[in-house]
């Protein structure tokens, strides 16, 4: 079984465990006390001298970085690629603007918004971040203007990517309600068989604390 160490709060991590759980992997998280410090020990560091989630272990085979897990996934699955070469280049041109321009940012946004201390919070970097944000979630929201999905007729990767951050109720000055066609998308993809919640599909989210 493939094991996945991730915490609920974690975009990146959700990318990945939606991909396995959307393949229908046979798969199991394993909780990383990221908050607590769990990904700085020494054991973990083990696994990913990088120190971050999502880390996947399959066997023998180890992988860091969600992007390279999803391909994995592609890999072994069959499922969730693109149909054609073609397509799968465009998959993967929407993955790295999403590692570019929309998680990269989304993340630490919504790290210092809603978990750094109040007053380490720098009110002039979270107007700039949301900036980047909107000016990239833009973008997504023009692709699709006229199609279900960013790349071909079907869900991929490429779409788990660029959603992993846009389900978490957290505010980060994101709001469906000014982005229709990605609001859209959203229902679209929450509508797969499969799906769920990344508060519902990885442990350590709030309410697991509460």
């Amino acid at each position: 079984m493939i094991k996945l160490y991730c915490f609920g709060e974690s975009g990146n991590a959700y990318k990945a465990a939606l991909s396995l759980e959307l393949a229908r992997a046979d798969w199991e998280p394993e909780f990383v006390d990221f908050f607590g410090g769990g990904a700085r020990d020494p054991a973990f560091r083990a696994l990913n001298v990088m120190g971050e989630v999502p880390v996947m272990v399959d066997g023998d085979v180890v992988l860091t970085q969600s992007g390279v897990i999803q391909d994995y996934v592609v890999e072994t699955t069959g499922k969730l690629g693109g149909d054609t070469p073609e397509a799968r280049r465009e998959v993967l041109r929407w993955m790295f603007f999403d590692n570019h321009k929309v998680s990269s940012v989304a993340g630490p946004l919504r790290f210092m918004m809603n978990f750094l201390a109040e007053e380490k919070r720098n009110a002039d970097v979270i107007g700039f971040m949301q900036m980047r944000l909107i000016s990239a979630l833009k973008v997504v929201n023009t692709q699709l203007e006229e199609r279900a999905f960013l790349v071909g007729d079907h869900l991929t990767i490429a779409d788990i990517a660029c959603c992993g951050y846009l389900y978490y109720p957290e505010p980060f000055g994101f709001d469906r309600a000014d982005f229709p066609n990605i609001d859209a998308w959203l229902d679209r993809i929450a509508a797969t068989p499969g799906w769920k919640h990344p508060y519902d599909l990885m442990p350590g989210s709030p309410a697991d604390r509460a």
